[in-house]
């Protein structure tokens, strides 16, 4: 690389979510694909559903994507991903949400993304270093009590990943969530496979330049 010849960031990434999730734009297509899930539920009704209960059942599931769409949309989301069909007859209580670039100033004038990932390591309980397509990256992982007066209506386990964007300028990151509600009495070993599944997408990571 000449004096003169400059490193590009990329503009976007690719995740390959699981077979039965679908994905919802948060900023263009979004009443699309909303529309496209309610759809693909309706006609996942049990065989002898009423029919003249399917348009309250088709009201419901949209006032229901709405409310999602938008805590997802106030977190700063720009991605949603949910699962749309049962694994097994099961209805998994999860989403993923990767939220908008943030930009966090350097650790040092002349230090780099990985001294602020170190930095939020030793402060982040459950903290710990991975790598997601030849970048750095922070994951954490903390189960989250139910707390009204915090806005928080259910128990639920949060993973997160804190990614740096290759040569952005100043530099930015992207952040993926992945909450899974908690049921009372409920297997913790159910969760960890479903926090298994999150690391299994986020292993699929990549960057695009397109």
């Amino acid at each position: 690389m000449t004096a003169t010849e400059h490193r590009r960031a990329p503009n976007g990434f690719n995740l390959v979510q699981p077979p039965g999730w679908d994905v919802i734009p948060l900023h263009r297509g979004t009443a699309e694909a909303m529309d496209h899930i309610v759809r693909k539920a309706v006609a996942q009704l049990p065989v002898g559903f009423p029919k003249d209960d399917i348009p309250k059942a088709r009201m419901k599931l949209t006032k229901e994507m709405k409310k999602v769409v938008r805590r997802a949309t106030a977190k700063g989301g720009m991605t949603l991903y949910l699962p749309t069909e049962r694994l097994h007859g099961v209805a998994l209580p999860v989403s993923i949400l990767a939220s908008e670039p943030i930009e966090v100033p350097r650790v040092r004038p002349n230090s780099g993304p990985e001294a602020v990932l170190a930095a939020l390591a030793s402060e982040t309980p459950g903290a710990e270093l991975r790598e997601l397509d030849d970048t750095a990256a922070l994951r954490s992982e903390r189960d989250v009590p139910a707390d009204a007066a915090q806005g928080v209506d259910v128990a639920h386990r949060r993973v997160e990943y804190f990614v740096p964007i290759p040569d952005s300028a100043p530099d930015r990151y992207l952040t993926f969530s992945f909450s899974a509600l908690i049921a009372p009495g409920s297997d913790p070993a159910f969760y960890d496979t479903l926090v298994e599944l999150f690391d299994a997408v986020m292993s699929t990571f990549r960057w695009s330049y397109a």
